[in-house]
């Protein structure tokens, strides 16, 4: 029993040694690309938000969560600078549009993405390309092009962040105002009316990480100075929160990687369970004939009947009713007088030969006459139903 208590307080022990030691140890950089202005992890705005009011000390800064046409549909009042920093970007013809009119109007936007696609990249004409080392060694000069903003020594940055560029833009209508390698362009600017576009590669210039440096806060400073001190700043998050966009239920799952990791076992857990039960439990399913169509055997069966008995009088009879009620429907004549006047106004309405209707006028009436104790022989039934299968046939 001395033993086992022994153990127990080492074991104690250990737990709390464990416990301090998780407690008091440095926490983990987070890497993570969020461009987010609550988040100071190095890759985070938190600073660029603080500080913008020392830029724009008038402008009224407002956030957006919206799409581009969404937030542009209706600006603020006044001239306004609109801001996008996030790693993709994808602009629709509709967002397109309305920044151009949004420009047009007097006002800027900045945009610093990795990637740029849709009607922006179309439209414009713009093609990225990058010089990025896998191990984020390589630090790459980049400067401005204007001798009042460009530095005796380029700006170098670490973690490759200023490895992407241009690689292909058009000249004709694109201001270059940075360079990397003093090469390649890294900014640029597009005038649009009494507005401009500016267009940057490098989002991670303008996070933390970049800022706290002093060459870092010089350059996103010289950045921001041309754009115009107007009376509102626009920050764009939509690009930069997917999960709060997303309207999915499953948003908070996916939002933790642990709990994704969860989701997933659980759902590959399931499919794994309902695969094992179907082949425990699935009967055979049994081989159906298909239904019959009995709708021709009820015609023969009818037909036969009327043969065995041979009532052609029956027969007769209902051919008239429905050749009558036929003409009725179709061209909305009247059937009670078989005159001279009918025969003339079914001639003119179908074109059949007029001695065809004669003849099965006739034929009408002369069984109206007939008494239904009479027997009427095969020829005679089978005259008369010639006689309405040629009109049929005439009148399609």
């Amino acid at each position: 029993m001395n033993g086992l208590k022994r153990y127990m307080i080492f074991g104690g022990l250990l737990l709390v040694l464990y416990l301090i030691a998780q407690y008091t140890k440095p926490a983990e950089v987070n890497w993570t690309t969020t461009y987010l202005p609550e988040d100071k992890n190095p890759f985070g705005t938190y600073i660029l938000r603080q500080h913008a009011e020392e830029i724009f000390p008038k402008a009224a800064q407002k956030v957006y969560q919206t799409n581009i046409y969404n937030t542009l549909k209706t600006p603020p009042q006044g001239n306004s600078n609109y801001l996008i920093i996030a790693s993709n970007l994808d602009v629709s013809e509709p967002d397109f549009k309305v920044m151009r009119e949004y420009m047009e109007a007097g006002n800027h936007i900045l945009i610093a993405a990795f990637h740029m696609d849709g009607a922006l990249a179309d439209s414009l004409k713009v093609q990225l390309g990058s010089n990025f080392d896998a191990q984020n060694k390589t630090k790459y000069p980049i400067n401005f092009t204007s001798p009042y903003l460009k530095r005796d020594m380029d700006y170098y940055f670490e973690k490759g962040i200023a490895a992407q560029y241009f690689s292909s833009i058009d000249t004709t209508k694109a201001l270059v105002l940075g360079r990397k390698y003093d090469e390649h362009p890294n900014l640029i600017q597009y005038r649009f009316g009494k507005g401009a576009l500016l267009l940057c590669p490098n989002p991670q210039l303008f996070t933390n990480y970049s800022l706290l440096n002093e060459n870092g806060a010089n350059y996103v400073a010289k950045v921001f100075s041309y754009l115009p001190q107007n009376k509102t700043l626009i920050w764009d998050e939509y690009y930069t929160r997917p999960v709060v966009n997303s309207q999915s239920v499953l948003r908070v799952l996916f939002s933790y990687e642990t709990l994704r990791w969860a989701y997933y076992l659980a759902l590959f857990g399931l499919v794994i369970f309902v695969l094992y039960e179907m082949k425990r439990r699935q009967r055979i399913i049994p081989v159906l004939d298909p239904l019959k169509n009995s709708s021709v055997e009820f015609a023969q069966t009818i037909g036969r009947v009327y043969y065995q008995q041979r009532n052609h009088h029956d027969i007769i009879e209902k051919k008239i009713s429905y050749f009558l009620e036929y003409l009725r429907n179709k061209y909305r004549i009247k059937t009670t007088d078989l005159d001279q006047e009918f025969i003339e106004t079914l001639t003119n309405i179908t074109g059949v030969d007029p001695v065809l209707i004669l003849q099965l006028r006739d034929y009408i009436l002369a069984f109206n006459q007939i008494d239904k104790k009479d027997k009427i022989n095969d020829q005679y039934l089978i005259a008369f139903n010639q006689l309405i299968e040629q009109f049929y046939k005439l009148d399609k």
